[in-house]
């Protein structure tokens, strides 16, 4: 059984060194991510438009056509890596890492509020993909796949991940098996 919240920051800290990131990988800035990156450690910020975190971490990175957004948190060391590759391959070093640093329990709570604001836009998004130039079909269909995994996260599973988030924020460490988490 996994925990209701694991804090990937410190492995991923160790697996950033100067052997494996010739360039900075985590210099997103906070003021700069994008709205719909879900709560958690990681965002994307001033991402390039390339749309390459997908080819890395498809359960975790999604597109806004400007941006990458992480639309889902790592709960391993698996996933983890995953998000670090995508944030090795981003042209211009946008993804952040100190999410943690910035969110709060009641910003927690109001993204959370704002959700189905969120989710109709990534619905919309998907189909307007799906509709986009025969030319890109596929790199379109991939796009629109990310947007419609989005959604199924928020119907499923987002609630659980951000109540463990919200024991992290609150506790500064991971719950333990049958603590109480907090509610959204």
């Amino acid at each position: 059984m996994k925990p209701a919240y694991w804090d990937p920051v410190p492995y991923v800290r160790r697996l950033v060194t100067p052997a494996t990131s010739r360039f900075p990988v985590f210099s997103g800035v906070w003021a700069e991510r994008n709205r719909r990156n879900v709560p958690g450690p990681f965002y994307g910020a001033n991402t390039d438009c390339m749309e390459l975190g997908r080819w890395e971490a498809p359960r975790h990175i999604a597109y806004d056509g400007d941006h990458e957004f992480v639309y889902r948190q790592p709960v391993d060391a698996f996933e983890a890596e995953a998000l670090l590759s995508a944030a090795q391959v981003e042209l211009y070093s946008g993804y952040g890492w100190d999410g943690d640093d910035h969110w709060t329990v009641e910003a927690v709570r109001d993204w959370w509020r704002d959700r189905g604001q969120v989710r109709e836009w990534a619905v919309a998004a998907a189909a307007e993909r799906d509709a986009g130039d025969p030319e890109y079909r596929v790199h379109h269909q991939d796009a629109a796949r990310g947007l419609r995994d989005f959604v199924t996260y928020i119907d499923d599973g987002l609630e659980a991940y951000l109540r463990g988030y919200l024991f992290w924020l609150e506790q500064r460490r991971e719950p333990r098996p049958g603590e109480a988490l907090p509610r959204l």
